[in-house]
């Protein structure tokens, strides 16, 4: 199995547990997008929607791709009597956005679809580091209106400042066990890069949450993370044990605090 379709085997599970992002992140969004009716935006890699309802809500001309076609059965179950929902199931990097994008006769040879048919917001919850650099920042830079926003976001989580022992004995387990047979390729992915591509304005912005989960919940959350569920046995069995007795030790309760990033870049209005 191509590693980045490794998600598609558990759609459920990936539903269930996978961290979902602040309302306060999606409000800045919006507000700096301009997002509402009449404005069109793609979501790269949805999965199950764990960023899609806030943006569908507001009535935009929604657009998205999945890879996966678990993920895309899931989203058109959750999302599909939506009137402005609108989903492929393809990879991004060879899909043609024709259809999509829509096209007039006032077209010219420098671009083949007016940029009021182009994307105002692209954006990806975790996502966009799956796909190569030069790819993800050409063709999204390609696919949006002058002016228009690449937002790319992700969740990084900490427990050990909420139960420094708890943590230690977890590192104990991953020590021993957190032996994957495919290591996770893509650490190297830099986000401020998208400058390097026609982009301006860069910027991060921080969002704060907390999550609270059980020994169980811990243990079935830990087996969405892509390196995680490639551990080979006899390594396997005993790392998600180790995460499940570690946390039944220490009263039944994991606290992670979540910081939401989101980095924000635009397309010159100007070209």
């Amino acid at each position: 199995m191509e590693f980045r379709k490794i998600f598609d085997t558990i759609p459920e599970q990936f539903d269930k547990f996978r961290p979902r992002y602040s309302q306060e992140l999606f409000d800045n969004l919006i507000a700096y997008a301009k997002i509402g009716p009449g404005k069109k935006v793609l979501e790269l890699g949805p999965g199950t929607g764990q960023a899609t309802e806030p943006i569908l809500n507001t009535g935009c001309d929604y657009n998205a791709i999945e890879l996966g076609e678990h993920l895309y059965a899931k989203m058109k179950e959750k999302f599909g009597d939506r009137p402005n929902f609108n989903i492929v199931n393809d990879d991004f990097i060879t899909h043609d956005f024709g259809d999509m994008l829509g096209s007039d006769n006032s077209t010219s040879a420098a671009d083949t679809t007016t940029s009021s048919h182009k994307f105002d917001l692209i954006y990806s919850a975790a996502t966009i580091q799956w796909i190569p650099e030069d790819i993800a920042f050409s063709k999204t830079y390609e696919l949006l209106a002058p002016g228009g926003t690449l937002a790319m976001l992700l969740t990084k989580s900490e427990y050990k400042s909420t139960n420094p022992t708890l943590h230690d004995d977890i590192q104990k387990i991953y020590d021993a066990y957190f032996k994957p047979e495919t290591p996770y390729p893509h650490r190297s992915f830099h986000y401020q890069n998208a400058t390097n591509y026609g982009y301006v304005d860069f910027e991060e912005r921080d969002f704060y949450g907390k999550r609270e989960m059980t020994a169980d919940e811990y243990v079935a959350f830990s087996g969405t993370h892509c390196d995680h569920m490639v551990i080979a046995e006899p390594y396997k069995t005993k790392f998600f044990e180790g995460l499940r007795n570690a946390v039944l030790a220490h009263g039944n309760k994991i606290i992670f605090n979540d910081t939401y990033v989101m980095y924000l870049t635009k397309k010159p209005a100007s070209l």
